[in-house]
Order: structure tokens, then sequence, then C-alpha cells
């Protein structure tokens, strides 16, 4: 039979256990959501980003102006974003894709898909 210390260092251990397994499901489940590029201070973060193919990309618009995320081939193009509004893609091919932000074209960023 268990003694209250036994008993309070099995619980312990137990709910360490599953607390780490809470936490690597979530960040897995983070990774697995996509890869996201922020729009700050009128650049695309990072500027260059290199993913598999089937992945989605996130950009979130984090800038007080609004901004695009527009493909220089028409490939994609995102609304008007304002701040804290985000547009995803998912990249089906493999190439690279640059693109820029139409209303502040000097604004460019390029995804690299293997």
């Amino acid at each position: 039979m268990l003694t209250n210390r036994k008993f309070l260092f099995a619980l312990t251990l137990t709910l360490i256990a599953v607390g780490f397994t809470t936490y690597s499901r979530g960040a897995r489940a983070h990774a697995a959501e996509g890869n996201e590029i922020v729009i700050q201070n009128f650049a695309f973060e990072p500027a260059t980003l290199t993913i598999k193919v089937g992945e989605k990309v996130t950009w979130v618009n984090k800038d007080e102006e609004p901004h695009t995320a527009t493909a220089t081939d028409k490939r994609f193009a995102s609304k008007t974003l304002d701040t804290g509004d985000q547009f995803s893609t998912e990249f089906k091919a493999p190439g690279t894709y640059k693109y820029y932000c139409a209303l502040h074209p000097k604004m460019t960023g390029q995804i690299i898909v293997k």
C-alpha cells in the first residue's frame, strides 16, 4: 500500500508527464499550422522563407499601415490587410515565388518551395 508521501510523489510525476505530453502536442500543432511572415515597419519578416511543397504560409500585418502580399506573377494576392489582418495560401509546387506589397512596391519578399 502506498504511503501518503509515495502517493504524492507518484502523483507529481504523473502530472509532470501529462504536462510535458500536452506541451509537446501543442508545439507540434503550432508547427503544423504553417509558416508566418510578419509585416511590420514596412518590411516582410523574414524576407525569404524556405518551405516544403504543400505547406501553408500566413502573412500577418502588425504594422499601423495597410499592406498586401501580392505575387509578382499574380499566382496569389491578398486583399488589403489592415492592422491585425492576415492572409494565407498553400504552395503546391516547387519554385521561387516572389511577392511585394501592392501599396508599397519597394516592400518585397520571396518564398522558396522545395
